[in-house]
């Protein structure tokens, strides 16, 4: 008769099941999310809904303001309704507002759909950070997290096989269609994610709080009073600008608007440039996969190197070579190269980003990193509404050739602010600041 399953590889099972569920709700996030910019050339390309290259650029900003809203919400409303609730919330209403974009007749009920996908997409991702972070296996937080980003990248190349396979049949609400099919995916997770633990001490829930954390085999959070955490929440944001700090954190914070620009930028209008330097559409959405394999393998390498080298010194040279990547692919090049190149661009720039965060972790006291690395991120928000808008007004001036040349030049931005922000942190350290602990980026 086979022994019964040890409390050790039960709970080891169960934190897999948790992070698989997470794992696939940001899967379809990257889907939504990057299957706009696979299925644009085709828009542009049959004129479809009479959407002109500014209209293009407007209708990808609108997707990444509405992540703005939703990154800059989440946290107020998932500790209201919880953490579970909210995942569920969010995939529910990206997957809907596909349905909207599928049917819509007009420019304007279009831009309404993305506006409202991006709220689900932008308060589904730092949820899902945080569900993981609570189920994480002792000492895998960063490794779990780490591997939690690499979906989004999973489904940037899934939305390019969506647009190569589905749309030149089917048309193009057929693709759109397909990120209704999450929907499915919703009881699922209603049914088997367990509720975080964070919320659940915090709302005095300790007994369910512990018995879950003893089934899965983690720590528990500690409490902390309602009006203490607000407090502290207002004290963390105000040390942010205190005495010379609000040097160094508008450093990082146009960084971060650099970057994410260049990110969402790139995102958008990828398979449009490709196509503006003569590619075929296959290739284009080729040079999408490619990227976010890219993405995938920078996520995965980032933090090893920041181990080694340190986050901000790594972060202003990824900055630079993905500027360089990106100003390369102005230049029509062999495809065997020109692939290599975007590849590459896709390793160092879409860890570039998460260099900063890790670079804002280390520079920062514990009991002030929380609000450093969430306001470093909401504000670079506002550089992922740009360069979309940035991409269509270019093209929409005939200047199509100068989209590679503005990303590039983001990406040399970055490098030199957080390049001068890791310089004036070393300063403070030596005269007895903050410790440099070198963390890896998750």
């Amino acid at each position: 008769m086979p022994s019964a399953p040890s409390p050790s590889a039960r709970g080891g099972r169960l934190a897999v099941l948790v992070v698989g569920l997470c794992w696939l709700a940001v899967l379809f996030d990257g889907l939504d999310m990057f299957v706009y910019g696979s299925v644009l050339p085709h828009m542009l390309e049959r004129k479809i809904l009479g959407i002109t290259p500014d209209q293009a650029g407007d209708l990808g900003s609108y997707a990444t303001f509405g992540m703005l809203v939703g990154a800059l919400t989440a946290g107020t409303v998932a500790d209201r309704i919880g953490r579970k609730k909210l995942m569920v919330a969010c995939v529910t209403l990206f997957s809907l507002a596909s349905g909207l974009c599928a049917i819509s007749g007009s420019v304007a009920v279009f831009g309404l759909g993305r506006t409202l996908a991006g709220v689900g997409l932008g308060g589904l991702l730092p949820t899902a950070i945080s569900m993981v972070s609570d189920y994480a296996p002792r000492g895998r937080g960063a490794l779990t997290v780490g591997a939690l980003m690499t979906a989004h990248h999973a489904g940037g190349i899934l939305s390019a096989y969506v647009a190569l396979w589905v749309v030149e049949p089917l048309g193009w609400r057929a693709a759109f269609w397909i990120c209704v099919a999450p929907l499915l995916f919703v009881p699922v997770l209603a049914r088997l994610l367990p509720e975080s633990l964070s919320f659940l001490v915090a709302k005095g829930r300790t007994e369910e709080a512990r018995e879950l954390a003893r089934r899965y085999e983690v720590g528990l959070p500690a409490a902390a009073s309602g009006r203490r955490a607000a407090a502290d929440r207002w004290t963390s944001l105000v040390n942010l600008f205190r005495g010379g700090e609000w040097v160094q954190t508008l450093l990082y914070w146009l960084a971060s608007f650099g970057g994410l620009l260049l990110v969402y930028g790139v995102a958008t209008w990828l398979p449009t440039l490709m196509r503006g330097e003569g590619y075929e559409l296959g290739s284009a959405l080729t040079f999408v996969v490619l990227f976010n394999l890219g993405g995938i393998v920078g996520m995965l390498v980032a933090g090893r190197a920041s181990d080694r080298f340190g986050a901000p010194r790594v972060s202003s040279v990824w900055f630079a070579l993905t500027a360089a990547g990106v100003f390369l692919l102005s230049v029509h090049m062999p495809t065997a190269l020109t692939f290599t190149v975007v590849f590459l661009t896709g390793v160092f720039l879409n860890s570039a980003q998460a260099m900063i965060y890790a670079t804002v972790s280390i520079r920062s006291t514990p009991d002030n990193r929380a609000t450093a690395v969430g306001w470093t991120s909401g504000m670079g928000r506002f550089g992922a509404v740009f360069g979309p808008w940035l991409g269509g007004q270019l093209l929409a001036a005939n200047q199509g050739d100068w989209g590679f040349t503005a990303f590039a030049l983001a990406g040399l931005s970055s490098m030199v602010f957080i390049g001068l922000a890791a310089l004036r942190g070393a300063r403070q350290t030596s005269r007895g600041g903050t410790p440099e602990n070198l963390v890896t980026t998750g």
